[in-house]
């Protein structure tokens, strides 16, 4: 995959905090942001996830045990 460089302003303060940070995990900057940054899409992606279940399953409230969802796919 080939990798290309993405560009963020910051100010001195908080570009001081994430390198400590980052260094404290012994991760450089450009790992550590693009770690947070996926990171961060994923738990939204999962939150979006739970809300769409959650509707669903409050729509029609029933719940099935692991053993009766395996035997339905057996």
């Amino acid at each position: 995959m080939a990798s290309t460089t993405m560009t963020i302003r910051l100010d001195v303060e908080d570009k001081n905090l994430i390198a400590d940070y980052a260094g404290t995990f012994g991760k450089t900057v450009s790992d550590f942001m693009r770690e947070a940054a996926l990171e961060r899409i994923e738990d939204e992606l999962d939150l979006k996830a739970w809300d769409e279940a959650k509707k669903e399953f409050e729509g029609d409230p029933v719940s099935y045990s692991a053993e009766e969802i395996a035997a339905k796919y057996q």
